[in-house]
């Protein structure tokens, strides 16, 4: 299987409730994991502060102090909030440590500190106090372990609306949250580890896939001839934007599409011409580079053999590019791809997209889906899984968000999300290199959701096989393309 669920607060609270033992169980298994991995990972650490809040987290922070005391490591629990507040198997637990004569101090010192404040339940931001010990929390400058999910980290979204734990390492219990995995949530979790505590699986509206998804892209086979292995045309191109369809044209063959044609400016078709070898060039009427309603006939003839279209990469920002695309959306019957200056022809007329019937994928950075939306590029960036979602919802249409974690929405569905890849994807032309594997994956009859998230896992895993080659530190995009193929011939 190419997923694994991820967990929302609520689906945990059901997966829980199911869980037919006591509480103070699991309580005790996840306070045994998260001390385990203490010693494990931290084998020099002699002297450990628990940071614990007044809830189940701080419960299962008591479990930790104890496993670890027991293991002979000095321990100092730090509790964050009047012992009176604590109840129910927390209170439990907390008593346990006192018989052990743990000592109870503020601040917290040690070599290194185990953060138990804020559990899944944890939503919204932090109070003053809250936040003011977290910041405190963060300021010792030793290596910090969450328990579950770092504290001020919204374990359903990953949103962080105030203070939040900076953790080198958490470890969550029966199965990944949405939140270590989602930015700005995953920037704050350091390396996760996830701890079997016996309950039983659950159903989940949002999935994490791996690179086994790559298993589900069909390949060339014995009986594929050009047309049957793929056949893509991308729509792009303007004076100073040449290098974005070349770009996109050459992953969508290095992805396996068995051919590619680019509809260019007629004026710029040379410089395609000389750059592109295995590509062919349809020269469209323009108008100072920039194309115009007039190449609406030829870019429908060229579409004709087609299985899939990119559209947008380089077209340029004009009302006639505007035009342009509008009439494609609504004549073209292919599956399309909406990229860079088509995403921004699109805007304000999202009815172009939400009555298609062909699959469509957007395959927006944030400040693409913001204008798409008419938000604001920093609350998308806040709210990423929330905007994927709204953003597939309001047009109709699968959303690709791009980012250092990629998003992939449907219409009424959850979403897949895809950590692949590497800081070297942060260099421009790597948006316009995905638009080309999606391209070639939905030529291959890949159904857009799939596609799409395929897509982002090959160009992560391309990433990362061309960083072993030229470093991430100065990687470019056809380093990527470079590396498509040998990802995708493993």
């Amino acid at each position: 299987m190419w997923t694994e669920p991820l967990y929302t607060a609520e689906e945990m609270r059901a997966v829980e409730e199911a869980y037919d033992g006591p509480m103070i169980e699991l309580m005790e298994r996840a306070g045994s994991a998260a001390a385990e991995a203490v010693l494990r990972r931290y084998p020099d650490a002699k002297t450990v502060a628990v940071w614990c809040g007044t809830g189940s987290n701080g419960g299962d922070g008591f479990v930790v102090a104890r496993k670890l005391h027991e293991a002979g490591r000095t321990v100092e629990i730090v509790l964050a909030g009047s012992e009176e507040k604590v109840a129910g198997d927390s209170a439990e637990n907390l008593e346990r440590a006192r018989k052990l004569k743990i000592p109870f101090v503020e601040p917290g010192t040690g070599d290194m500190a185990v953060d138990a404040l804020f559990g899944t339940g944890f939503s919204g931001k932090p109070r003053d106090d809250a936040a003011r010990t977290i910041e405190e929390l963060n300021g010792l400058g030793v290596p910090i372990l969450s328990v579950d999910v770092p504290s001020g980290v919204d374990a359903s979204t990953g949103q962080v609306a105030g203070a939040a734990v900076k953790a080198d390492a958490t470890v969550t219990f029966h199965g990944r949250k949405v939140g270590l995995v989602v930015a700005p949530g995953r920037f704050h979790a350091g390396e996760v580890e996830v701890a079997d505590i016996g309950l039983q699986a659950g159903r989940t509206r949002h999935e994490h896939v791996s690179e086994r998804i790559l298993e589900e892209v069909p390949r060339r086979g014995p009986a594929d001839n050009k047309y049957t292995a793929g056949s893509v045309l991308v729509v792009g191109g303007s004076t100073g934007k040449t290098g974005a369809p070349c770009l996109t044209a050459e992953a969508a063959l290095r992805a396996g599409a068995g051919i590619v044609t680019v509809c260019v400016p007629a004026s710029l078709n040379l410089i395609f011409e000389q750059r592109l070898l295995e590509v062919m060039s349809r020269p469209c009427t323009d108008e100072d580079g920039v194309m115009t309603m007039d190449a609406a006939d030829a870019i429908l003839e060229a579409a004709e053999k087609a299985t899939a279209v990119a559209i947008g990469p380089g077209i340029g920002r004009t009302d006639a590019v505007r035009a342009l695309i509008g009439y494609l959306l609504d004549r073209l019957d292919k599956p399309i791809v909406l990229d860079a200056d088509g995403l921004w022809a699109a805007a304000g007329h999202l009815d172009w997209i939400f009555s298609r019937d062909a699959p469509t994928i957007l395959t927006p950075h944030a400040g693409e889906l913001a204008r798409l939306l008419g938000r604001d590029s920093s609350a998308v960036s806040a709210r990423r899984l929330n905007a994927a979602q709204t953003g597939a919802d309001d047009v109709g249409a699968v959303v690709l968000l791009k980012g250092a974690d990629t998003l992939v929405a449907s219409p009424g569905k959850g979403v897949l999300v895809c950590d692949l890849g590497n800081p070297g994807l942060a260099t421009a032309g790597t948006g316009d290199v995905l638009t080309g594997i999606v391209a070639a994956f939905l030529s291959k009859g890949m159904g857009a959701k799939v596609g799409a998230a395929a897509a982002a896992a090959a160009g992560g895993e391309a990433a990362r096989l061309a960083a072993e080659t030229h470093g991430s530190a100065g990687m470019i995009a056809s380093d990527v393309v470079e590396a498509l193929s040998p990802t995708l011939s493993r």
